[in-house]
């Protein structure tokens, strides 16, 4: 992603060479006028602006040089002007429908060869496509928004003449924290947001958590993605714990500046094993402690009836993900997602989706931490367990006696707002042997609508006994496949749990530094 010094450098030669047209990408209007007038100023020579609202005027002494604020008529001026005089620069900033073969697209040609003969050159502000014979003329360059360091600028020159009249407490490492955070929002976004800070009375540290959610207003629209909304009350995970303690080790990387190293942020995990044991859960949970927003990508609604229209919806998520970072995005149950590839069943499509996601795990470099999850390992592709695609490859197993205890602890103050007696405690967790923790989750949910209902009076330890002994895990009723999932995760993942993953005879089996 060029920053705004490479873009004005790429644009300054554009300029020297005299290429007759050259189309701008960029959502930032004035900041790509304010590129030209400072190149005005470094090679002295007459450049020129039409916007709807002001007509042609000198981008160096903002003088009007014709009061017809048409685009037909800026056109029928620049045409006149590059007849007469030569090294003419016009830049026109609503220019529309000239994607294609249209009449308005067809006068731009026509000026644009006239720039031609004449050394003219003629920009187009845009965001949209341009028609393929008009664009061959010339050349394109995109002005990115503001990346980390020039973010941080803006924000220290704006906070600057506040210093000493209110309260500021961002210092150096408060600054590289918000621009971490601001990165990929344009000038006058991030300008709003800390001038909304301001409109407080002060800039507090604590401040850094609320630019979290600017994003998050000005992306709610996000095409392809979903945007979770989360309740720290409502997120709760047992157990885990040598995934939460991997997890704690690399939160701060998450927002730190490694590029002085080499090193890119966090990329994610994935999260495999039997399901209903909180691999789902954990994205959300996740995305709470760390004060992120989380964002789900259903790849399996990504695909399109049309050709390429699966490929164009994936690049579109990816690429917005990547514009609200920092972020968590949960891909919950990827082999959906991702299974067919390889097969000639859907044109292609499938190996094509797997292609460009694999490609931008690998070489991505936005702060976007991915949580994937998956239950049926088999239809995963292989190259999904490559070393780069993710940072660590994590097996979700059924809960063991200490994390059970946990997890019925938790749900019990959660759902019955008290604590267990240790002896009854110890008892539900003997009888929740091979239990998720979904299993366990929904049996103390069943015991809590039961006091709604009668009172917790009537709820007793017997009650609480036969709750649980009615309640069939997954692990019983399809214990074939349940120890097929863990066989595959014994000799292939991290364990979640922090403790090694026992076989069916409960002795637990050392894990071998393979991921495939």
């Amino acid at each position: 992603m060029p920053d705004f010094a490479a873009s004005r450098q790429t644009m300054l030669l554009f300029l020297k060479a005299r290429i007759p047209f050259i189309s701008l990408l960029t959502d930032e209007r004035e900041r790509a006028l304010e590129l030209f007038r400072s190149l005005a100023t470094e090679l002295s020579v007459p450049i020129f602006f039409h916007t709807l609202t002001q007509g042609v005027r000198d981008i160096a002494t903002n003088r009007v040089s014709n009061e017809d604020r048409s685009v037909a008529g800026a056109l029928d001026f620049a045409s006149q002007q590059i007849l007469q005089r030569q090294n003419l620069t016009f830049v026109l900033t609503d220019v529309q429908d000239i994607d294609g073969d249209t009449p308005i697209a067809r006068q731009l040609l026509d000026l644009v060869s006239s720039a031609t003969d004449r050394g003219g050159a003629v920009v187009v502000i845009t965001t949209g496509s341009i028609w393929p014979r008009l664009q061959r003329q010339g050349m394109t360059l995109t002005l990115d928004p503001p990346n980390e360091d020039e973010m941080k600028g803006i924000v220290s020159d704006f906070l600057a003449p506040y210093r000493g009249s209110m309260q500021i407490e961002w210092a150096e490492p408060e600054l590289v924290e918000a621009a971490t955070v601001l990165a990929g929002v344009t000038r006058i976004e991030a300008e709003n947001s800390i001038a909304t800070l301001l409109a407080k009375g002060a800039i507090l540290k604590t401040d850094l958590a609320e630019l979290s959610k600017v994003k998050d207003r000005i992306f709610s629209d996000i095409s392809g993605l979903e945007r979770v909304k989360l309740s720290a009350k409502d997120v709760t995970m047992g157990g885990l714990a040598g995934l939460q303690a991997w997890l704690e080790k690399q939160r701060p990387l998450l927002t730190m500046d490694l590029r002085e190293r080499g090193l890119r942020p966090p990329r994610g995990v994935l999260l495999v094993g039997v399901p209903g044991c909180g691999k789902s859960l954990s994205a959300k949970a996740i995305a709470t402690s760390w004060n992120l927003p989380l964002y789900r990508l259903d790849l399996a609604n990504i695909h399109g009836q049309y050709l390429g229209q699966s490929e164009a919806r994936l690049k579109e998520a990816l690429c917005t993900a990547e514009r609200v970072a920092p972020c968590v995005l949960w891909i919950d149950e990827i082999e959906k997602g991702l299974a067919g590839a390889g097969s000639s069943s859907d044109g292609g499509t499938s190996t094509r989706l797997v292609g460009h996601f694999l490609y931008w795990l690998q070489e991505g470099r936005a702060r976007v931490f991915v949580v994937s999850t998956a239950n049926d390992i088999a239809r995963l592709p292989p190259e999904l367990f490559r070393r780069g695609r993710f940072d660590e490859l994590f097996f979700v197993d059924l809960p063991n006696p200490s994390e059970r205890q946990e997890i019925v602890a938790l749900y019990s103050h959660k759902y019955m707002r008290r604590e267990l007696p240790p002896a009854m405690l110890q008892e539900l967790v003997d009888l929740s042997e091979g239990f998720a923790g979904a299993d366990i989750d929904a049996a103390v949910a069943d015991v809590a609508k039961v006091a709604i209902i009668k009172g917790d009076a009537a709820v007793d330890d017997a009650y609480w006994r036969t709750v649980f002994r009615n309640i069939v895990p997954l692990s019983k009723t399809n214990p074939e496949a349940i120890e097929a999932i863990r066989a595959w995760g014994r000799d292939r993942a991290v364990p979640a749990s922090g403790q090694p993953i026992a076989q069916d005879g409960g002795q637990p089996r050392a894990r071998r530094n393979v991921l495939v």
